[in-house]
């Protein structure tokens, strides 16, 4: 696990100098503590013919696999192809021994090298064969090109920016500021959408003129033109008609082979174990297919809504792992600048805080963390799903029931201002019903909605947006598997939304900050391909998700876990902002400094803070937004 920065350029006056690329290397240095690399060649004109670009590229390593070996960049034989990687490649043992049948003679016993002999012998069309999480650079100075690519489920980041005659890219944000003629200017449309999304979805970045490439995706960068495509598209609208007894027998097998291709390292070991459904799945695999016992993880906090740490030390004592259980008081305010520097752009998923946590506590125990990500996307464990189903059934009654149900009276019952109580809920629930099944999921999903967006902006910045709704980033996923049920069809549009943007930015960042990798087996792309074909019917059912995979792995999880509710991995926002962040919160988002910046009215930010501290709503998660983005400005821009 790694950072990769660099640069390509097609005329000397926009070289990056070795100065600028050491310290756009350094803003990494906390992804790769344990050794550090540099390439650089200048822009060569070579009278009748094409020039050869100048190239720079950084390396921050973090040793997982061949600690003694693995030095990147990395080069192949004569020196004409160079690689930056951040990642692991868990199938690089097969593709080794086949590329040395064909030829190919290797120095180190690194995964990184496989990719540069891989290169060699099928350029782009490689990336198809790798197994893994990663972001890399390949610099091919035959062709004089650089290619860019990310991993299938988007699992590691990368960003560029395009420029006139040079390309830049980087795992962060931070640096690429680190080059000094990169302006810093927000743009509206990115900061409309990470206000509904509470992040900012691919491709854009918080910066105009900054990109994300995304999941899957691949980019060529030659004479000074940018080429896209895309590498794994799966056909989601494909619904498996097999017995589920085959089902069953598949999921285990292949779900069990991705743990074991996880378990490749030569540092310590671990997998954090929360007491839920997937990551007590994960950890009983990964002691099946052990020798010695697993060393697990998990964090609790005082407060009983957001402590899961009984069901994990449940989980623990019946698979028989070596278990270390860490309490913690967060500390809300020092743990707020942490995330602003380290996520780069705002990013409002305050479950990011005992992310942060676990993996700082983590990392002083193992280098290298399984995890039970994707298991909601892929299995519908969400519980907005079963409000998805439910939405559909009333799709499907008379018009005049419809209406009914979905006129006005609701607004006159009473509700507790708790987000999460049930009245409250139901009354969201129905507020919507008469819209379109993605519109609707939308407005579930949002952080400010569209009515309440625009309460929120001043008219100089509406002035600024472009005429696009953040719903068309749904729909385009969305589109992908439209001939599905509606809740195969919202959980496989979180799979290519939500889990990259929010969870994998979450993880990846999190967890880096501390120096340690994380390993997703649900995010193998063959169990992704297996659960996007199970039918719903074997997901959902009643008011419980996951079942098919709790019914394939009930003799690894405790009856205690396999019937519990699920509990979101959060922190308790709304007491904070009544509580220690209550007047900080007041300061930053009334102060002059933000009301000068002309985005949102004072006057509805007040109007949250008064509401939400009189008890009479829960705006938690709209104030948390907010103050995000108001420090990251602070940070970043001024």
């Amino acid at each position: 696990m790694c950072g990769i920065t660099g640069a390509v350029w097609n005329d000397p006056a926009r070289a990056v100098d070795g100065e600028t690329l050491r310290r756009m290397t350094d803003a990494l240095r906390h992804r790769g503590p344990d050794d550090e690399g540099a390439y650089r060649s200048e822009f060569h004109a070579r009278p009748g013919r094409d020039a050869l670009p100048g190239v720079a590229l950084g390396h921050r390593r973090l040793s997982v696999i061949d600690l003694a070996g693995g030095h990147q960049p990395m080069a192949n034989e004569d020196e004409t192809v160079w690689l930056v990687a951040n990642g692991e490649i868990y199938n690089y043992r097969e593709l080794r021994r086949r590329l040395e049948g064909g030829g190919h003679r290797f120095r180190t016993d690194c995964d990184s090298e496989v990719i540069v002999h891989l290169y060699e012998d099928e350029g782009p069309d490689m990336l198809g064969h790798l197994d893994g999480m990663f972001a890399l650079a390949v610099w091919d100075a035959r062709r004089g090109q650089l290619l860019l690519a990310r991993d299938r489920l988007g699992q590691k980041p990368l960003v560029y920016r395009h420029e006139p005659d040079r390309l830049l890219f980087a795992s962060e944000l931070k640096s690429l500021l680190e080059v000094a003629d990169v302006p810093r200017e927000i743009d509206p449309r990115a900061l409309d959408e990470y206000l509904t999304y509470q992040y900012v979805p691919y491709p854009r970045t918080i910066l105009r003129g900054i990109a994300k490439l995304a999941p899957a995706h691949y980019l060529i960068y030659r004479d000074g033109e940018l080429a896209m495509g895309r590498y794994w598209d799966p056909d989601f609208n494909v619904e498996s008609d097999r017995p589920r007894d085959e089902l069953v027998e598949e999921l285990r097998t292949t779900l069990t082979e991705a743990v074991r291709a996880r378990l490749q390292s030569d540092v310590p070991l671990g997998a954090f174990l929360s007491g839920g459904v997937d990551s007590t799945i994960i950890v009983g695999l990964m002691q099946r297919l052990s020798n010695q016992p697993v060393r697990t993880f998990s964090i609790g906090f005082p407060v009983a809504e957001y402590d899961e740490t009984r069901y994990a030390r449940l989980a623990a004592e019946r698979l028989g792992t070596v278990h270390e259980e860490f309490r913690v008081e967060p500390q809300a305010i020092d743990v707020l600048e942490k995330l602003v520097w380290h996520f780069d752009e705002p990013f409002a998923d305050s479950s990011a805080v005992p992310t942060w946590y676990v993996s700082e506590l983590t990392r002083q125990h193992v280098t290298v963390a399984l995890t039970g990500d994707g298991g909601d996307e892929l299995f519908a464990g969400y519980p907005r799903y079963r409000a998805v189903r439910l939405a559909d059934y009333f799709d499907r009654l008379p018009a005049p029931v419809r209406r009914l149900a979905a006129g006005r009276w609701w607004q006159n019952l009473p509700a507790s201002p708790r987000q999460k109580s049930r009245l409250r809920q139901w009354k969201r629930f129905v507020e919507v019903l008469g819209q379109s099944p993605l519109r609707r999921y939308m407005d579930w999903i949002s952080i400010f909605n569209e009515t309440r967006r625009a309460e929120l902006y001043t008219d100089a910045f509406v002035a600024r947006l472009p005429n696009i709704d953040p719903i068309e980033w749904l729909w385009a996923s969305a589109a992908r598997s439209a001939g599905r049920d509606p809740v195969t069809m919202i959980s496989l549009t979180d799979l290519a939304t939500y889990l990259p943007c929010d969870l994998m930015t979450k993880v990846d960042i999190a967890s880096m900050a501390q120096g340690l990798e994380c390993r997703q087996p649900f995010l193998d792309h063959r169990v992704v391909e297996l659960a996007a074909r199970i039918p719903v019917k074997y997901k959902l059912r009643g008011h419980r998700g996951k079942r098919i995979l709790v019914e394939t792995f009930a003799d690894l999880i405790p009856r205690a876990i396999q019937h519990r509710r699920k509990m979101g991995f959060g922190v308790p926002l709304d007491a904070w902002f009544r509580g220690p962040l209550a007047e900080f919160a007041r300061e930053i988002l009334l102060d002059l400094r933000t009301e000068q910046r002309n985005y949102f009215r004072s006057a509805t930010v007040r109007r949250l803070i008064e509401d939400h501290q009189a008890g009479r709503f829960d705006h938690s998660y709209r104030l948390w937004a907010l103050l995000v983005f108001e420090l990251w400005q602070r940070r970043w821009i001024d």
